[in-house]
């Protein structure tokens, strides 16, 4: 198939940044689009790339995450997920969130999907992992702002969670449905 990522690409005529913090930055630039036509304001939110990671047992077990999302107000169930730090492959971002987060680690990896979160106003990519035959080695290591409690489950449950429309993040849910498609598990 075609590679169209670059038709159409507009020119930035000027950028500015607006805020800068660790976790948000905002950028703001005046683009010209192919037609000539031109957006003064258009704006766009930085982030570092993200790695998630779908991770399996060696009896079949998946390892989710129970987390409240302030954002939502909810808590509800996830995939191990995060930041890619400065200098670390997106494997070894998947591997060190999974053992940090959850405690498992081992297996056989590997990355399934590159997806962008809204490739209209963010400019990273997030990187999914399936890691198959993990096990538990360790104790969580979290950061001092996360509260996460590992779950295991199994297939059916969490089929239940994608059919019933309980997993809220796109970028988790997608690699799932994926998996669960390409495996024949609908």
């Amino acid at each position: 198939m075609e590679d169209i990522s670059h038709e159409g690409k507009w020119k930035v005529l000027r950028s500015e940044y607006l805020f800068r913090r660790p976790w948000l930055t905002v950028r703001r630039d005046e683009v010209e689009l192919p037609g000539g036509q031109r957006n003064p304001e258009y704006y766009v939110l930085e982030y570092p790339d993200w790695v998630n990671v779908i991770a399996i047992t060696e009896d079949g077990k998946f390892v989710m995450e129970k987390q409240y999302r302030h954002g939502l107000g909810e808590t509800g169930y996830e995939i191990c997920a995060g930041v890619i730090e400065a200098g670390e492959t997106p494997l070894e971002a998947a591997r060190r969130e999974l053992l940090e987060e959850t405690g498992y680690a081992g297996g056989q990896w590997s990355e399934e999907m590159l997806l962008s979160g809204n490739p209209s106003t963010t400019n990273n990519l997030s990187h999914c992992f399936v890691a198959r035959g993990v096990r538990k080695v360790s104790g969580q290591h979290l950061d001092r702002t996360e509260d996460i409690v590992p779950v295991l489950m199994d297939r059916e449950q969490v089929r239940e969670l994608l059919m019933e429309n309980r997993l809220r993040q796109a970028l988790m849910a997608a690699p799932l449905w994926r998996l669960f498609a390409l495996e024949g598990w609908l």
